[in-house]
This record gives structure tokens, C-alpha cells and sequence, in this order.
């Protein structure tokens, strides 16, 4: 039996340093890739988590998967447009008062040589990658509001990536441009949200198992060269980016905002 001095002692305050449990928390793009990771670590740190993607088939399934360590509710839709983001805006102030941690992670890619790269590209991955994130930021910016305060600011952590903070060898020219755009929207609402003890960071990830990195990693040989280039010899595992954003949502990140972290096991510090 543990003891009220046990219970209260230094072990009980870190822990309660980097506690989120009972917090709402949202995940777009998350069934599967980055945020199925984040979803899964905030679902099991005791979070109430609503996580979105475009098929309804696979939103319920990672949902259903996750319920097993927690609460996990699919919201199946497309947040690529406009309409998207209203229909989810209203789903969830119709079931929450408040919402203390909103992750955009939806996003999207397309890579082509630079004399067929198309224009219409820069439309698609801009829409999904910044002008949502944005989009849906605002829109929850009610629920965000009702559950900050400056002891306890609500959080909105964005996802990034390296390859908007160095130039990467794919030609994928909409992708690393929109995230160097989602990095300078962080800092940006991270300013003029601060006074509404709302935060604002984002995450940057390098190497991890994603739909979008799945060219690279799923020939165990192309995956080796990958881990290869990484100065900490692997590819991300799903505790990485989990405690990280984990972190930016607990007390323990409660003074940072503005900021941009690369979890690429020290690709951008070595310039790729």
C-alpha cells in the first residue's frame, strides 16, 4: 500500500509535471503515420482524444484499436476544404466545453521532377498542409479559450517537418515549402495567442514509418541507407514523437510557445 508521503513525494510531482490525463485532446490525421503515434501516446497518458482522416473505414479502425488503452472517438472527414472544417469545428462543440490540446497533423505531399512539377500541386499540399491547420485553429479557438489559462495554457501543436528547415533531395517542392510555411505560422499565432494563454509550437519530424516516407522504408535496404544518413544511426520509433508532443501539451511545456522542435534524431543540426 502506498503511503500519502509516497503518493505526494518527488516521483508523484514529476509525474504530475508531465501529466495530461483528463484533457480533450484532437489529432487530425490520425489514423495512421505521425498521428496514429501521437493519438496512441496521448490516448494512453489518459487523454480523451478525437482523431480524423478522410476514409471513414480506416478513422474507425485505428479509433476502435486505440480505445483498448483509453478513450479514442473517430470523426471521419475531409478538413481539405473548408466545409470540412466547419462540419468538424461544429461536431465537436456540440460534444465538448473545451478542448486543451489540438494537433494538426493532416497533410499531404507530391513529388515530381521540377519541369513536370505541376501547379496544381502547390493548390492540393498548401490547402491541406497550411491553409487547414489554420482554418481549423480558428474555428476551435472558443473551446481552445475555455480551457487555457495561464497556469495552464490550452495547446496547439503543429507538425512540421526537417524538410522545412533544410533542403531536402526529394523533389517535392509544394511539400517543403508549405512546411517551412507551417513553421512561420506557429511562431506567428504563437504572438498574438499568447495573451489568450494559448500556446503554439510545432514539431518537425525527420525519418519515422509514414505512408509518406513509405518509399523509403519499406525495402529493408533503402531503409538502412535512410537510418544511415541520421546522425543517431535510426528511424524514429512512435515514443519519439509521442513524448514530444506529450511534453509540448503538459505543464512541462507550458512556458515554451513559438517553437519549433526537430525530433530527426539530429538531421537539421547536421545540415543533411
Amino acid at each position: 500500500m502506498t503511503s500519502t508521503s509516497e503518493a505526494t513525494g518527488p516521483g508523484a510531482a514529476i509525474e504530475s509535471l508531465f501529466s495530461v490525463a483528463g484533457k480533450v485532446a484532437v489529432v487530425t490525421g490520425g489514423s495512421r503515420g505521425i498521428g496514429e503515434m501521437i493519438a496512441a501516446g496521448l490516448v494512453k497518458a489518459g487523454c480523451r482524444v478525437y482523431i480524423t482522416a478522410r476514409k471513414q473505414e480506416a478513422c474507425d479502425a485505428t479509433a476502435k484499436q486505440l480505445s483498448a488503452y483509453g478513450e479514442c472517438i473517430s470523426a471521419p472527414v475531409d478538413l481539405g476544404g473548408h466545409e470540412g472544417v466547419v462540419q468538424f469545428a461544429d461536431f465537436l462543440a456540440e460534444r465538448e466545453d473545451k478542448l486543451h490540446i489540438l494537433v494538426n497533423n493532416a497533410g499531404a505531399t507530391w513529388g515530381a521532377p521540377k519541369e513536370e512539377y505541376p501547379l496544381e500541386a502547390f493548390d492540393k499540399v498548401w490547402n491541406i498542409n497550411v491553409k487547414a491547420p489554420f482554418d481549423l485553429t480558428v474555428r476551435c479557438l472558443p473551446l481552445l479559450r475555455a480551457a487555457a489559462s495561464p497556469a495552464d495554457p490550452a495547446r496547439v501543436i503543429n507538425i512540421g517537418s526537417i524538410d522545412g528547415l533544410v533542403t531536402s533531395s526529394v523533389e517535392h517542392y509544394a511539400y517543403s515549402s508549405s512546411k517551412a510555411g507551417v513553421h512561420m505560422l506557429t511562431r506567428h499565432l504563437a504572438r498574438h495567442l499568447a495573451p489568450e494563454a494559448i500556446t503554439v509550437n510545432a514539431i518537425a519530424p525527420g525519418p519515422f514509418r509514414s505512408k509518406m516516407m513509405a518509399y523509403a522504408l519499406e525495402d529493408p535496404q533503402a531503409r538502412a541507407q535512410v537510418a544511415a544518413r541520421v546522425p543517431l544511426g535510426r528511424i524514429g520509433d512512435p515514443d519519439d514523437v509521442a513524448g514530444a508532443a506529450i511534453f509540448l501539451a503538459s505543464r512541462a511545456g507550458s512556458y515554451l510557445t513559438g517553437v519549433i522542435i526537430p525530433v530527426d534524431g539530429g538531421i537539421s543540426s547536421n545540415g543533411r
